[in-house]
């Protein structure tokens, strides 16, 4: 029907934005004082983008022709385009870049369920140029920082390494180790039960599904198996980057060698962030290591690192809205100008112009000349505008307060 938005889209009346600015400002003031810089990328992408480095499934993507007959795509998520945007466009660049973005993205209703939403709001950022634990330390600090600004404490960060995760997976038969992978990864012991694994590639398997909980324990668990010196190498990069944040009072940390991500583009550290409000676990976003993907976009193959992460734009409003935070109105205009006859509609429109170049925000609207005076003082009531300048035969205004 003409008269209803397409199926999973939405439309955000005034209030609507107004809440979700509130969230998006004080998320955009974290990201300058932390010295990240906005980018803004293509909505559309070619499908090669996309599906470089398995970055997104296929049928996840809303996908379009154009007349030429090049694959295109709706951006499911930013990071692929921000790697093409910073080797193509910003290869002559001093390293690390520091980028933050607030985007909408798209994700196909492939479940096919009536009105499910297909368009999402997302704010993030990417630390392009560092692979260091310091820009892991950074990156989850920053996470931190942005709850807090939010008014947010009842969260906790579930913190995986999918280099460690996946280099274990190398004992499994190849012909096995995508299930054994996704059982592991939807925590499914059943299906790993019934996987063809010799007794001691089951215990393996079940051993990583365990990989768990308090840090200290789950570090102990992992560095008791039989580890060759990369492995090593990585599990101590991850110790000390654990008790990094541990010193950090504001960290509450899970740490899950379990978690898998379905983007296969992760090649170290990768985290959730879950909200524990109510007693209801909500991821509000997500994030990790992507230390080959800018690789698969450079001209010459070369390999620059990156980490990054994005918020929920939606699911940090649902959460917020239980907490009266939100602005629960829209701004109410200062003033209303209002011509007393037509001969000062010039003069009307000159002072409502001098109004508004103060210094600071000042919020006027003009009267339309389409009501009588106690219709134009209910209307000022009406929307809590404080102030009426009715511009008198002269050119000069009477100031009334609205009460």
């Amino acid at each position: 029907m003409v008269y209803q938005p397409a199926a999973g889209a939405r439309d955000l009346l005034p209030l609507d934005v107004a809440q979700k600015r509130w969230i998006e400002e004080r998320l955009q003031q974290v990201f300058h004082r932390w010295g990240y810089h906005r980018i803004i990328t293509s909505t559309l992408e070619r499908m090669d983008t996309l599906m470089a480095g398995e970055a997104i499934q296929r049928h996840k993507v809303i996908q379009l022709q154009n007349g030429q007959d090049e694959e295109l795509g709706l951006r499911p998520e930013l990071t692929a385009s921000i790697a093409r945007t910073v080797v193509t466009r910003m290869v002559d660049d001093i390293y690390p870049q520091r980028l933050y973005y607030n985007a909408n993205v798209f994700r196909r209703n492939w479940e096919r369920r009536h009105n499910r939403q297909q368009e999402y709001y997302q704010a993030g950022v990417e630390l392009i140029g560092s692979g260091s634990l310091l820009a892991n330390a950074e990156i989850l600090t920053l996470v931190a920082n942005c709850l807090e600004a939010l008014g947010l404490d009842s969260w906790h960060l579930i913190l995986g390494e999918a280099g460690i995760t996946t280099s274990l997976l190398k004992a499994f038969p190849m012909n096995i180790r995508s299930q054994v992978r996704n059982a592991i990864a939807n925590l499914d012991s059943v299906t790993l039960d019934t996987l063809s694994l010799t007794e001691e590639l089951h215990q393996r398997a079940k051993m990583m599904l365990d990989l768990r909980g308090d840090s200290k324990d789950v570090l102990q668990k992992v560095s008791s198996l039989a580890l060759d010196a990369d492995q090593q190498e990585a599990v101590k990069n991850l110790k000390s980057l654990v008790e990094l944040l541990e010193s950090e009072s504001k960290f509450s940390l899970i740490l899950d060698l379990s978690l898998i991500q379905t983007i296969d583009y992760y090649t170290g550290i990768v985290f959730e962030i879950v909200s524990d409000i109510n007693g209801q676990a909500q991821v509000l976003g997500s994030g990790g290591r992507y230390d080959q993907l800018l690789g698969l976009y450079h001209p010459q193959g070369k390999n620059i690192p990156g980490i990054g992460f994005e918020l929920s734009i939606d699911d940090l409003y649902q959460i917020l809205a239980s907490s009266q935070q939100l602005p629960q109105s829209i701004p109410a205009s200062n003033w209303l100008v209002v011509s007393t006859s037509e001969n000062v509609d010039a003069a009307a429109f000159a002072y409502a112009q001098k109004l508004r170049d103060s210094t600071h925000l000042v919020r006027v609207e003009m009267d339309l000349g389409e009501k009588d005076t106690e219709a134009i003082r209910q209307y000022a009531r009406d929307r809590s505008i404080t102030q009426i300048a009715w511009i008198n035969s002269d050119g000069t205004p009477t100031i009334e307060a609205v009460r």
